[in-house]
């Protein structure tokens, strides 16, 4: 192994020398004497056989091969400064990566702002979001893979579920569609005769479809956004969740299906921690945020 011919400190100390404008005001920030800084950085030249700062009058310059090796060294320098925070952060318990399973009705919106309030107080911790449908995110929480769970209806049996929001789900179709023109539907037999668009079951053990599904010919799909899809092209109808549809259905480019004695569908959504005994400090800050999204008290997280 061929041995490193500099240091970090002396990378440093160029840097610092560089930000600051001078040996002077680097050694005052660095609490060391102005000698040692410029003894480090004329070693580091010599140790590499370049010339990295050049003296025009009572000022230090980088040369140009210093500017292209100054500007590499702070990615050597801050992946080491990366290193060591990961190193303390797990020293504190502090975790690396965590993974969310998100019911696919939860809008994405909610959790993009709650991971937006994470972030800045993240310490580099990893997230891996889980898009889950019905008993797929309760197999995720039974199996504890998963950090946090967003997830919708009847809660895993022994889990303790905080609500956050109700989401409601319309029945919609194009336009052009032939339901439209029968008005209000009183006997939903006739919704059998037609093209359903239904959500795909996530779970392993499970054969669940979101939906209606007595259509006898029925497209299956993984998510609302690839339902939506096909409905804009004049094909099947669907139940999809309004934050989804209200710019179409504004737009008139989908219309509602009101059908006689279920008009709308509401569904609880509610955040789950799978292995409650265990939650480490960026679970629960991310929990914080969450629940903060919904305006719900955070008691017992810190959230600043």
């Amino acid at each position: 192994m061929t041995r490193a011919k500099s240091t970090l400190e002396q990378w440093r100390i160029l840097q610092a020398v560089v930000d600051y404008g001078g040996y002077a005001q680097a050694a005052q920030h660095l609490n060391k004497s102005q000698s040692s800084l410029n003894h480090a950085v004329t070693k580091l030249q010599h140790q590499l056989g370049i010339e990295l700062l050049e003296v025009k009058g009572r000022k230090a310059y980088l040369t140009p091969q210093g500017e292209v090796l100054l500007r590499r060294s702070r990615h050597v320098t801050q992946a080491v400064n990366d290193l060591e925070q990961l190193a303390s952060n797990l020293e504190q318990g502090w975790e690396p990566t965590l993974t969310i399973a998100r019911e696919i009705v939860y809008p994405m919106p909610h959790l993009v702002c709650a991971l937006n309030a994470f972030l800045p107080h993240s310490r580099g911790t990893r997230i891996t979001i889980l898009d889950s449908v019905i008993s797929g995110t309760a197999e995720l929480i039974l199996q504890k893979k998963a950090d946090l769970a967003i997830c919708a209806g009847i809660t895993p049996k022994g889990y303790l579920a905080e609500p956050l929001c109700e989401e409601e789900l319309y029945l919609v179709c194009h336009p052009h569609h032939p339901l439209t023109a029968l008005g209000r539907i009183e006997d939903d037999k006739l919704l059998a005769q037609h093209l359903q668009i239904v959500i795909k079951d996530t779970g392993v053990h499970s054969n669940i479809d979101i939906g209606w599904l007595k259509a006898e010919q029925r497209w299956t799909v993984a998510n609302f956004h690839e339902a939506k899809e096909i409905l804009l092209r004049g094909m099947g109808f669907c139940w999809l969740p309004v934050y989804l549809v209200e710019q179409e259905l504004a737009m008139g480019q989908l219309v509602r299906l009101h059908l006689e004695g279920n008009q709308k569908r509401r569904i609880m959504l509610s955040l789950v921690i799978p292995d409650r005994d265990n939650q480490g400090p960026a679970s629960k800050l991310l929990t914080a945020m969450i629940l903060k999204q919904h305006q719900i008290g955070t008691e017992g997280y810190q959230t600043n």
